[in-house]
């Protein structure tokens, strides 16, 4: 499995709102994660900072990067735009979190 964390962020005044559309997702975006190999994926968020922590694990790289191209994500991403700092393609201002540490059995 590879490992990924990201950090993201939402506006203020967003935060309810980003939480209640995530709870739940909707099912087919939920169902091509899954089709593209993501076996688990969570964001946790922290209120003080708007901060958002997203940590996934996916069998594929390829994979991974085409769900950006699906047009359930396309949508997913217009949805979201108003509540967090976006790209030009709606896709979330994200960075990445290099791993330092990890233990864990395969």
């Amino acid at each position: 499995m590879i490992r990924k964390a990201f950090v993201m962020s939402v506006h203020p005044g967003h935060e309810a709102g980003y939480i209640r559309r995530h709870q739940p997702i909707w099912p087919e975006l939920e169902s091509v994660l899954l089709a593209h190999g993501v076996a688990t994926y969570s964001i946790f968020f922290q209120a003080d900072t708007r901060q958002l922590f997203a940590y996934v694990e996916f069998a594929d790289e390829a994979q991974w990067t085409a769900i950006a191209a699906t047009e359930v994500c396309r949508r997913w991403w217009a949805h979201m735009r108003e509540l967090m700092p976006v790209n030009a393609d709606d896709s979330p201002v994200s960075r990445e979190l290099p791993e330092v540490f990890h233990i864990g059995r395969a």
